[in-house]
């Protein structure tokens, strides 16, 4: 995710929008893989036994937190619970304007982990009947791919197997902190975002290989939006942010601020100064990134999900369902999206969940399927580059250590 469409296409974005946890091990193992599915719909994976979760290594935890200087960041908040413990822990200031430090009930920028929210509605509809994960989109959203486009599946958009273009060039020089600042308060729209990938033909044939892109779920978000005859923040809101009581998390829109108590996000300048980067316009993310949440309501809605409380059995396995073991990222590296969430291993234990990530801030929700261990954790690096992913993986790596 960025402030414009193609830098979703750089080597940072892929860093930062799935890659950031992947790149502390490799994928979930075969329990995770689909078999055959001879009724067709989502295919079932083997379940074996999950891997006994070790016991909580506080130190570890604390010690991962604390590092501030690999990559710079002005703070970090970690919440884990679940049945094998619960620990929280914050480090460094939310604004150094005031020197305030951070606290555990202050909201942030959580970038694609919004992807999770837009797939539990479209499963929703899809349990409802009102869409199948099998239409081509272009029926669903007539004319607004290109006509030489080859149908594209609801599912595909939901697990980044779509094939769509890369996006075109933006206006601005996104290795430019300077000209991020400048274009920070830049609007589109979701069909400008869209107009962005209509053009030449797709990279690879739909379903044949997996690219993780932003703009399959700017296409989720407007299917949302025609389905329902609302606003797909609106839809989220009423479907799980009401149910679930989650009052700190929202779909800002427009609103370029953060209304509740909140961490600020810093940008670190060509001369060496730290800009504020807080107030920001969020639409070039519109649909797959412009979320705020803090890590309470995260865990919350992690559980709920989780625990069957938002999607019936089957809509919930395609969240647990990856691609067949044929389908390989662009990279040649195994697929490890399935639909909304993404999955990793680390020390033997394979963990669920999403990343996210905006200038100023990156985050992510993770849990082991059976809710041994649930993790919730934000941080605030200087610069948007691959260094974010140390963090990642520095936490990960305490949340698994025996």
């Amino acid at each position: 995710m960025s402030l414009s469409p193609l830098s979703r296409r750089a080597v940072v974005g892929a860093a930062q929008s799935g890659a950031v946890v992947a790149a502390t091990a490799g994928p979930a193992g075969a329990a995770s893989r689909p078999g055959p599915s001879p009724g067709g719909g989502p295919a079932r994976p083997s379940r074996s036994a999950p891997a006994p979760v070790p016991p909580l290594n506080v130190p570890a935890l604390r010690a991962a937190l604390a590092d501030l200087e690999h990559p710079e960041l002005t703070a970090a908040q970690l919440r884990v619970s679940g049945s094998a413990g619960r620990w929280c822990g914050t480090e460094g200031l939310a604004d150094r304007a005031t020197g305030r430090a951070v606290h555990e009930r202050d909201t942030f920028r959580i970038g694609s982990i919004t992807k999770v929210f837009v797939a539990t509605v479209v499963l929703q509809l899809a349990a409802e009947r009102r869409l199948s994960p099998e239409q081509p989109v272009q029926r669903l959203l007539p004319g607004l791919l290109p006509s030489g486009f080859p149908p594209i599946t609801v599912a595909q958009l939901l697990n980044h197997t779509s094939g769509l273009p890369d996006e075109q060039a933006p206006p601005y020089d996104p290795s430019s902190p300077e000209d991020i600042a400048r274009h920070r308060y830049d609007r589109w729209t979701p069909e400008q975002l869209v107009a962005q990938v209509s053009h030449g033909s797709v990279k690879f044939t739909p379903g044949t290989k997996q690219e993780y892109r932003g703009i399959n779920y700017v296409l989720l978000a407007l299917l949302i939006e025609r389905l329902t005859g609302c606003r797909y923040g609106e839809a989220i809101t009423h479907r799980i942010l009401r149910p679930l009581d989650l009052r700190h998390t929202a779909v800002p829109g427009n609103d370029p601020r953060i209304h509740w108590p909140h961490v600020h996000g810093y940008l670190r300048m060509t001369d060496g100064s730290l800009l504020d980067i807080t107030k920001f316009d969020q639409s070039a993310a519109w649909g797959e990134g412009e979320m705020i949440s803090r890590t309470g309501d995260l865990e919350r809605f992690l559980t709920a999900l989780f625990s069957g409380e938002l999607l019936p059995p089957d809509e919930l396995e395609r969240m647990f369902t990856l691609p067949p073991a044929e389908v390989r990222m662009v990279d040649g590296t195994p697929a490890r999206y399935a639909a909304g969430l993404q999955t990793v291993t680390v020390n033997g234990i394979t963990l669920w969940g999403k990343t996210g990530e905006r200038y100023g801030y990156s985050s992510a929700v993770f849990a082991t399927r059976d809710q041994q261990r649930r993790a919730v954790f934000s941080f605030n690096p200087t610069r948007r580059d691959a260094t974010q992913a140390q963090v990642s993986r520095r936490i990960a790596e305490a949340l698994t250590k025996a």
